[in-house]
């Protein structure tokens, strides 16, 4: 049947030409690769374009991926944009069939977009970062205009003047092969410019604490299987930040500028000098204002550290109270962001400081390494800085923060929660005494009391574990002399200021989620 035969051809025709818009897609990304891994891994088109999305896309967004995805939401944003890629990658390449100049010039498109994007990112180094988008475009663009070109042949019998379908598939495979290679090496001259931060965080030795940090408590720790442990362990610790590619940055080169709005002695230091310094050890909970009610984004960890409040007043530095010209400290990342913190609370006597030690060893590089800042009191995004590398005074008025320029508020003290570790969710326990138990927080007021409702009954005071100290999370527990059915177990905590956590729910923006964590369970 002709009819049949003729849309059978336009769908093998199709398929050459999808074929080769994919591996002109992924020989533009791997040599793309090799030439991000020759200039700077991090000006890669996927991770510029990345990063260019992630600062374009609504904070109501942001707050959904994170809640679908997690830790993972940088991932399902990576493999979105290869999806995507993909299928414009299929469609240039049939057009390309009978367009290849067209399809061609599209590629080169993608390229300018990249470069623009690359441009665009707060951490750009100039036009250096333009390289892998374009040379890897200009590749793209020239093995779609030949394979395209082969691939309206590849039908014909060998011999015919074309070439053979073997002959269309040689090429391809020797695309594939030459791409594939260009990859791999850019991966490994990306790795050898991370090589100099590997060595730098191994060969570092942190100096004993001049404050240590106090005794934890016996029984800070309760022994209720399920519930989270005190203090977390590195690999655990939670991680929620904007940065597609870690930085790996050498500690031998990093240095930190202090400057800005009431600054009379600006200051430059390097890592060295602040290790000489007295450092201060203490147990911080820190928390991300991405943090549903009863989530995950929250941790423990010991934290060795040059006091911040130190090296402001060494430069000068005043807090409002006092007369001083900044109320803002914007901590910059090598990436690029920013935070705001209020200077007021910085200096106001808590244990604010530059951290470059985290349970006992050097910071993860996920975690901030060669050093991070941290503000126990107040949510991440306003004072937990990785990866800092510059500390501007300045005021409220004046500058606008990464997050503050994305709707959520610029002051945002740690509130009032609590979490039912256990039972989970749904879980079936046996009639008879369930111990319910979790954790409270409220960095820097502490936790003084602990209750639970189940059902519409009375609240009643769960048992506190030992508290560390103020700027801590807090275990609690309960016995629970639970009946058969279904039944609605909330929690709510009363911090060290008499105030009760609310029960109205509230999402987590503009300045962090409220509300009571409550699970459902059956007992049979």
């Amino acid at each position: 049947m002709p009819g049949v035969s003729t849309f059978r051809s336009t769908l093998v025709r199709a398929a050459w030409g999808a074929l080769a818009g994919l591996l002109a897609a992924y020989t533009a990304l791997a040599v793309a690769e090799l030439a991000a891994g020759l200039v700077r891994p991090a000006a890669g088109p996927v991770t510029v374009v990345g990063g260019a999305v992630i600062d374009r896309t609504p904070a109501p967004v942001k707050d959904f991926a994170i809640r679908t995805f997690g830790e993972n939401d940088k991932t399902a944003l990576q493999l979105g944009i290869l999806a995507i890629l993909g299928l414009i990658a299929c469609a240039l390449g049939i057009l390309a069939l009978s367009r290849p100049r067209a399809g061609a010039a599209s590629v080169l498109l993608f390229g300018v977009v990249g470069a623009v994007a690359a441009l665009s990112r707060p951490d750009s180094t100039g036009i250096g970062d333009v390289l892998p988008s374009v040379v890897g475009a200009l590749a793209g663009a020239l093995v779609l205009y030949l394979l395209a070109a082969k691939a309206v042949q590849a039908p014909a019998p060998a011999g015919a003047g074309g070439w053979s379908r073997r002959g269309f598939l040689t090429a391809a495979g020797v695309t594939a092969v030459a791409a594939t290679s260009a990859g791999a090496l850019g991966r490994y001259f990306g790795g050898r410019q991370g090589r100099g931060a590997v060595a730098s965080r191994e060969s570092l030795t942190l100096p004993e604490p001049a404050s240590p940090a106090p005794a934890v408590p016996a029984g800070v720790q309760l022994k209720v299987p399920g519930i989270t442990a005190f203090t977390t362990p590195n690999s655990d610790f939670y991680r929620v930040d904007t940065a597609l590619t870690v930085p790996k940055v050498d500690a031998g080169t990093w240095r930190l500028r202090i400057h800005g709005k009431g600054v009379t002695r600006p200051r430059t230091y390097t890592l060295d000098q602040l290790l000489a310094r007295p450092l201060i050890e203490r147990d911080i909970t820190l928390t991300c204002v991405s943090n549903e009610v009863g989530g995950p984004y929250i941790g423990n960890a010991r934290w060795l550290g040059v006091p911040l409040a130190d090296l402001l007043e060494e430069a000068g530095v005043r807090p409002p109270s006092k007369g001083g010209r900044a109320d803002q400290l914007v901590a910059r990342s090598v990436d690029g962001m920013t935070l705001g913190s209020p200077v007021e609370d910085v200096m106001d006597g808590r244990d604010a400081m530059l951290a470059v030690g985290m349970n006992g060893d050097p910071l993860p590089f996920d975690h901030g390494f060669p050093v991070r800042m941290l503000v126990p009191g107040l949510y991440g995004y306003v004072s937990a800085c990785k990866w800092i590398e510059d500390i501007e005074l300045t005021t409220f008025d004046t500058y606008d923060p990464y997050w503050v320029k994305r709707k959520w508020a610029r002051r945002a003290p740690i509130k009032t929660q609590s979490r039912i570790d256990t039972p989970k969710p749904f879980a079936r326990p046996t009639a008879g005494t369930v111990t319910v138990a979790g954790v409270a927080w409220a960095q820097h007021r502490g936790i003084t009391r602990v209750q639970i409702r189940v059902d519409d009954g009375p609240w009643q005071d769960a048992d506190l574990a030992a508290q560390a100290g103020v700027d801590t999370w807090r275990q609690w527990s309960y016995r629970w002399n639970a009946t058969p059915g279904g039944h609605n177990i909330t929690v709510r905590a009363t911090d060290g200021t008499g105030q009760t956590q609310t029960e109205q729910r509230t999402r987590t923006i503009p300045d962090g989620a409220s509300g009571r964590h409550s699970v459902f369970v059956t007992v049979t």
